[in-house]
Formats: structure tokens, C-alpha cells, sequence
């Protein structure tokens, strides 16, 4: 290959991810560091930037670069560079022309505050080909840093901005809707709306997940004191209720049925290399059951063990039986695998949380009665098809 080259024809037909199951995700996670030179209230996974412990044990430049060859060869068309905070690692540059040489495009996921010129320059020379997403904590010095717990963090956030901006390399930008920052949303709105990129309203995270290496019960309890409740959730959610409801109706009618009792219902693969080059299926599913140590083998290999073992894994969690496998809201539901690890430290136990918000959502667009439950309900196909009761709330 042609060193200087950046783009590689590929025969899609050839590369076993693009046949049949999860043909449209050929896109791999790519978790570089779970360490981050933030300390966000409401983070699940970051460790402290300078924790040596941590950093000896992630995978080196080379073991990266191999993980991406393998990727490649086998039909991956993107790959996610996130963590803790990408930008951390020494070997960034590397990593990412690496990445770009083989033709992938790499969506970047980051804080911005260690976006320097030079790292700029890069993304402008060499284009990932994807919009770089950045997380914003605050419109305002106090609220940013009262998230991210960092003095200094919010100049840095605003001095990377402005790199990108000066050099035109394309970002978007997304929200944490937590206490310091919840009455700037509209100040949010107005200045993301002033990037040309940004075509529709910022999205917020607010039902935040826990830690997917249940190492800290401190950590989780914060976590959760500072989720949004599903009234407040989704009187956010609905500040236009017309428009909310037509693309809920839409969306609905597309995915909703009763999950039954298969745990893995979401589209399967690339999935994710963590920090420390174990596979798993997705960012936060970390259940040993479901991952493969990459030390001991190729991402090919991690593929064919950990796949067939979700398409084969049922619930037997008999709360489970009786309510997820009957519910009708699977479109409304964020309830998965990977939210039962990192509540309960089980695939298949309710998380109430998401419960309630689904729950909420299904009453407000007259899916459900006001006391009704959604595995109780045996009309539910009338229900989602009927124009006149889908979109006028109970």
C-alpha cells in the first residue's frame, strides 16, 4: 500500500460483516483509555488521568495497530476512538494516521480540551471522515467545571473549540443534562444551533448509566442521585408535543413488539476492545461470559466465540419472564443486557429506572392508561396501529 494513501477500495461482498446480521454496523468501538483528564459527577467509566496502575496495563501502540489491521481485513469501514478521554494517549497521532492509512474513517469522541494546534492541524490535513463529536458540560465557566470537577477545564474546552473553528474541521455537539448546567439549556441550543453541522437540537444525556466495571458503589449512588425522573425526563422530552408524537408514532410502529425471552434483541457487532484489548459486544457490557480476551487471539476469532453465544443467551430471570419478555414498549425501553450488568450485575434483571421512563412515555402518547402496566396489555397491536389513540395522551 501506498503509504502516502488514505483511501482503500474495499469488496464489500468479500468481508463476512457485511453479510446478513448486522451488515449496516460495520463500525468498531474502540475504548483507547478509560482514564481522563476530567473527573465528571456523572461519568461511568473515567479513571484519574495520571494513574499509572491504569495506564501500564492498556494495550501499546503496536498491540492497537494490530487490532485495526484485523479490523480492516475484515470489512470494519469506521472505528470509534473513545474512552476515559481518546486525546490522552501519547500515541494519538499514531494511532490515528495508522488508522486512516488503512482507509478507515475514525469518529472521534472527545471533551475537546486537549485539542492543541498541532492536533488540529492533523484533522485538517487528514480528514477522519466523520463528524468529531464533543460533550459539552456548560455554557459557563462555574457550571462546566462544577461537572467536570477540574479548574481550568472550561478555557481548555473553549481553546480546542476554537482550533477546529479556525481550521473549519467539522464537529457536532451533545449535552449532559445535570444540576449545574440544567438552566442553560436554551443558551446550549442557540449556540450550538450556530454551527453549521448541528441540523437538528443538541442531544442531552440525563438517564445516565452506572459504571459498567461495578467498582465503585460511592460512584453509582452519585450516578444515580443525578439521573433526571421520568416526569422531569419527559416533560424535556415533550417541550413540543406535536412533533414528539409524530416521530414517536413513526418510530414506534417500526420497533415494538414484545422481547419474549432472547436477552439479545439489538443489532449484533463489530462491538468494542477495550482499554485493555478484551472484546466485548458493546461499550458497557463488560459480563465475563460475553467478552475475549484479544491477548489470547485474533478479533476474527472474538467475533465467532462471542456471537453465537448472545444469539443463544434466553432469560431466566423469572421478573424478567414475567415483564420484559411480555412488554410491548421495546421501542420506548432502553432495558438491554448491558443495563442489567451494570445495575444488578446480571444480563437479564429489570432495571426499574428505565421501567418507569418507558412507562411514562407509553401514557403520554396514549399507549397505556394511567395505572395500566405494558406487560398486562393484550391489545397492544390495536393500540400501536390505531392512528386516533397513538397520538392523543391519556
Amino acid at each position: 500500500m501506498n503509504e502516502n494513501a488514505y483511501i482503500v477500495r474495499k469488496d464489500l461482498d468479500s468481508h463476512q460483516l457485511w453479510k446478513g446480521e448486522g451488515e449496516h454496523q460495520a463500525q468498531l468501538d474502540i475504548e483507547l483509555t478509560e482514564r481522563c483528564n476530567n473527573a465528571c459527577i456523572h461519568c461511568c467509566i473515567n479513571m484519574p488521568a495520571g494513574d499509572k496502575q491504569v495506564r501500564s496495563r492498556e494495550l501499546d501502540t503496536g498491540a492497537w495497530k494490530h487490532i485495526f489491521q484485523q479490523a480492516a481485513e475484515l470489512g470494519v469501514m469506521t472505528v470509534r476512538f473513545t474512552g476515559g478521554e481518546p486525546l490522552l494517549r501519547e500515541d494519538f497521532s499514531d494511532l490515528y494516521l495508522f488508522a486512516r492509512r488503512l482507509g478507515l474513517k475514525v469518529l472521534l469522541f472527545t471533551n475537546a480540551t486537549l485539542i492543541t494546534p498541532q492536533i488540529a492541524d492533523l484533522l485538517a490535513a487528514i480528514p477522519p471522515l466523520e463528524e468529531i463529536e464533543i460533550s459539552v458540560y456548560g455554557m459557563k465557566r462555574e457550571s462546566y467545571e462544577a461537572v467536570t470537577g477540574v479548574p481550568g477545564s472550561y478555557t481548555g474546552y473553549w481553546n480546542g473549540i476554537k482550533c477546529l473553528l479556525d481550521r473549519k474541521v467539522p464537529f457536532v455537539v451533545k449535552g449532559a443534562l445535570l444540576p449545574p448546567n440544567r438552566n442553560e439549556a436554551e443558551a446550549f441550543a442557540a449556540w450550538a444551533a450556530t454551527n453549521p453541522r448541528m441540523d437538528a437540537s443538541p442531544s442531552y444525556s440525563m438517564f445516565f448509566e452506572l459504571r459498567g466495571r461495578r467498582d465503585s458503589d460511592a460512584k453509582n449512588s452519585r450516578i444515580r442521585s443525578l439521573r433526571v425522573s421520568p416526569e422531569e425526563g419527559l416533560a424535556i422530552m415533550t417541550q413540543q408535543p406535536e412533533h414528539y408524537r409524530r416521530e414517536m408514532a413513526d418510530f414506534f410502529e417500526r420497533f415494538t413488539s414484545p422481547l419474549g425471552t432472547r436477552l439479545f434483541t439489538c443489532g449484533i457487532g463489530p462491538g468494542c476492545v477495550d482499554a485493555y484489548g478484551v472484546f466485548q459486544p458493546c461499550l458497557s457490557l463488560r459480563h465475563p461470559d460475553v467478552t475475549f480476551d484479544l491477548k489470547n487471539g485474533e478479533l476474527k476469532e472474538a467475533m465467532a466465540s462471542v456471537y453465537p453465544r448472545l444469539r443463544e443467551m434466553s432469560a431466566t430471570n423469572p421478573l424478567y419472564l414475567e415483564r420484559c419478555a411480555r412488554c410491548f414498549l421495546r421501542g420506548l425501553c432502553e432495558q438491554c443486557p448491558a443495563r442489567s450488568w451494570s445495575e444488578h450485575g446480571t444480563l437479564d434483571t429489570p432495571v426499574e429506572y428505565l421501567c418507569q421512563m418507558a412507562h411514562a412515555q407509553a401514557r403520554f402518547l396514549g399507549l397505556l392508561k394511567e395505572e395500566e402496566c405494558a406487560w398486562d396489555v393484550r391489545d397492544s397491536e390495536e393500540r400501536i396501529h390505531n392512528p386516533k389513540r397513538r397520538m392523543t395522551a391519556s
